[in-house]
């Protein structure tokens, strides 16, 4: 039987391991094959990376099935703090986005298929596949957006519960509440207001950095106070 201690560290390496796999489908790959407004330019990169992408996808298949096992392990560790907050933590933290992110994989699929030069294509000339394959991964970029309102509201119920706990330092739940904040104006800018967005963005990506000691405090300190060493129930 696991103490308190031992399962907020276990979390916490769980959630270290998605902190490291998720930026290179999310930001890296994106940031080396999509020029912006350019549909000829980047399905040219689709053709030349075609390597990055898949290894793009393959990260975002991996850190998604990650997401699973830290809320679970977080759930755990939360549930007898608030057993109605933990069961919003993983249904807003794995219930919902995961499934969004996992079908949202389609759309990079789809366009590496319209740059593959297969048969079956022939009909489209280069200049429509090209625009074809640009509108894809842009979709792409927007279904992460809309994963992205899902990343933010569940970092409401785990600030909270981070607060509540009494084995973890209280500042970790109000930096969560102000990454969960910011994901959500963010992703709110990006699909709704985009003309407003590169400025929004400025200050809601600092702000979304607020996520991260509490990965660190977890997979390094674990827990601490009285409670750390008290037993999980089973």
């Amino acid at each position: 039987m696991k103490t308190i201690q031992q399962q907020a560290r276990h979390a916490g390496l769980l959630y270290l391991l998605l902190a490291i796999s998720a930026p290179l489908g999310l930001m890296v790959v994106p940031g080396r094959i999509i020029v912006r407004n350019d549909a000829t330019a980047t399905a040219d990169h689709l053709r030349a990376s075609e390597w990055l992408v898949r290894l793009g996808i393959g990260s975002e298949l991996l850190h998604q099935a990650l997401v699973i096992f830290v809320v679970m392990a977080l759930y755990r560790l939360f549930r007898d703090v608030d057993r109605h907050q933990a069961q919003l933590l993983v249904i807003l933290g794995a219930l919902v986005s995961v499934p969004i992110m996992f079908l949202n994989v389609v759309n990079q699929i789809a366009a590496l298929t319209l740059v593959s030069g297969t048969p079956y294509l022939d009909t489209f000339d280069k200049g429509q596949l090209d625009t074809l394959a640009y509108l894809f991964i842009r979709l792409h970029s927007a279904g992460v957006q809309v994963a992205s309102v899902f990343w933010g509201l569940w970092l409401f119920p785990f600030g909270r519960l981070a607060i509540r706990s009494g084995f973890i330092p209280r500042v970790f739940g109000w930096l969560l509440y102000a990454a969960g904040a910011a994901y959500l104006v963010d992703s709110t800018a990006v699909l709704c207001i985009p003309a407003w967005s590169p400025a929004i963005g400025q200050v809601t990506g600092i702000l979304i950095i607020a996520e991260v000691p509490i990965i660190f405090w977890l997979a390094i300190a674990g827990a601490n106070g009285p409670r750390a060493q008290e037993a999980l129930p089973a």
